[in-house]
């Protein structure tokens, strides 16, 4: 008798990517993604991830109990309380701080929406079973899920059926399941994992076939994941780890998701032809304000990241006993700390939900949706503002470090402050430019301004959900008792005088 399904270790989630997926990068089809230069080493950060639920210096802080008599990461599972948001949170950070804050898609953040199925699998009907059976599937191996539910910015001044040759839909009903064809933007990390997930967000939706959210495997048949350019094997052929130390083990390949006449079993359907209820799925299915509370969990860890970094970087350029750079510094550790107590507070005051379960609150997931947009550009320039040409004061790579000709000039001209090496100077500033100046710099800023959404629309939400939940109003109340409290004739209230007999006697004085 087998005892209960466990999470996946390290070697057996790079075994189990070795499965015929269909992923091309520069115009070939890549044969295996766990060896292939542009995917080995983010893989092998990934499994770490894994390996860390089998540590038992490790697993206090990340395992939780599982549906099936297990046990899986906490993020996976349903929270009841605001002390079970609080656990989520340091399984999420620990999980963060093992990629230094620089991998937004790993695997607790499809969590998100996985972690919700089991309390609000009647949202589901009629596919509630299928709710309920992959809230425990994905609990039991903690399986790795991307997500496509963008459309492609093709013709969107069009509804959604008027571009029906880009836009995925469901193109016929067979027993098996449903024919799906089109294309998504865009699958973050889509070739490390296991399933993705399909929906639609942004456009309105007005005909049955474009109406599904559902998941399919990557390795199904007609599944086509086409990437973009990989800094990492970019890394790997112009330099070296000390050349690239984040781009060459983090880059989370951003692919183009593609799906020709590709089945999709029943078993895989959440919502099919209800297109009320795939519009309200952001709204009512819990994952917009999960994946809001794991995404300000992880950035605030990336600052933590990018403040030690900045301040390591002042260090030995001499500049951090200046005013001005310690007043930016400040600023840095300010965005930081308002990232991390939105977090905080989602997490210690959450808001009732389905069947016991709770949500973290919304009201600082959507604070930090704004925030992050601006913050994140802001960190980023303070970076290149400050430490300017040292960033770029550099060889062009640590070859030239064991280089014996080159070396003592280095070491005399490319020194640090305060007695630092040349080495550690040169190692210090790659590593900063390659989180702050590099093409996967570059793509870190694009990610984390939309993230969650285009800048417009998540300030017209924020606008809406004060308005939904009545904040907004109790807001106009708020003024409305001040303004009651006086008129054209002085104060409206007993307790309050308007000195008229003063105002009279000084302009009685004035006119005298």
């Amino acid at each position: 008798m087998t005892g209960p399904v466990v999470p996946f270790t390290g070697d057996e989630y790079v075994e189990s990517l070795r499965d015929g997926r269909e992923v091309y990068l520069y115009g070939e089809r890549v044969r295996d993604v766990t060896t292939h230069p542009a995917f080995h080493n983010p893989i092998r950060m990934t499994a770490r991830l894994y390996d860390a639920l089998h540590d038992p210096a490790q697993r206090d802080v990340l395992i939780a109990p599982a549906e099936g008599g297990g046990w899986t990461h906490r993020f996976f599972t349903t929270p009841r309380s605001a002390d079970d948001l609080v656990a989520d949170r340091a399984a999420i950070r620990h999980w963060a701080r093992m990629s230094y804050g620089w991998l937004g898609r790993s695997p607790d953040y499809k969590a998100s929406f996985l972690g919700t199925l089991g309390a609000n699998a009647e949202f589901y009907a009629p596919f509630d079973d299928n709710a309920r059976s992959w809230y425990r599937r994905s609990q039991e191996r903690v399986l790795y899920w991307s997500h496509a539910i963008v459309h492609p910015p093709v013709d969107r001044s069009r509804r959604a059926d008027e571009v029906a040759d880009v836009f995925l839909k469901v193109e016929r009903e067979t027993d098996a399941g449903l024919v799906v064809s089109g294309a998504k933007v865009i699958a973050t990390g889509a070739p490390l994992t296991h399933y993705t997930f399909l929906a639609h967000t942004g456009l309105p939706v007005a005909r049955k076939e474009f109406a599904l959210v559902a998941t399919v495997p990557v390795n199904a048949p007609g599944v086509k994941l086409i990437c973009r350019q990989s800094y990492g094997a970019a890394a790997a052929v112009t330099g070296s780890p000390f050349d690239y130390p984040l781009s060459s083990r983090l880059d989370e390949n951003d692919a183009i998701f593609v799906l020709d006449q590709v089945l999709i079993p029943w078993e895989n359907v959440f919502i099919y032809g209800d297109i009320a209820k795939v519009q309200s799925f952001a709204g009512r299915s819990g994952f917009s304000q999960r994946f809001t509370f794991h995404g300000c969990t992880r950035l605030a860890v990336k600052l933590e990241f990018l403040a030690g970094l900045l301040a390591k970087a002042l260090d030995l350029t001499g500049t951090a006993d200046f005013r001005g750079v310690q007043a930016r510094l400040g600023e840095v550790l300010a965005w930081r700390d308002m990232i991390e107590a939105l977090g905080d507070a989602a997490a210690r005051n959450p808001v009732p939900w389905h069947n016991g379960a709770v949500l973290p609150n919304p009201v600082y997931g959507g604070a930090y949706r704004w925030f992050m947009q601006s913050g994140y550009p802001r960190v980023r320039e303070i970076v290149l503002q400050d430490v300017a040409s040292a960033l770029t004061y550099v060889p062009s790579g640590a070859a030239d470090l064991l280089a014996p000709d080159l070396r003592p000039v280095l070491d005399r001209y490319l020194r640090g402050s305060h007695g630092a090496g040349a080495e550690q100077r040169i190692k210090v500033m790659k590593l900063l430019w390659d989180a702050a100046g590099s093409e996967f710099a570059g793509r870190h800023e694009l990610y984390e301004r939309n993230y969650a959404g285009n800048h417009e629309a998540t300030r017209v939400e924020l606008l809406g959900a004060a308005t939904a939940d009545g904040r907004l109003a109790a807001y106009r109340s708020f003024v409305d008792t001040c303004l009651e409290e006086y008129d054209l004739d002085g104060w409206t209230v007993p307790d309050l005088t308007d000195q008229a007999d003063l105002r009279a006697e000084v302009f009685r004085r004035f006119n005298a």
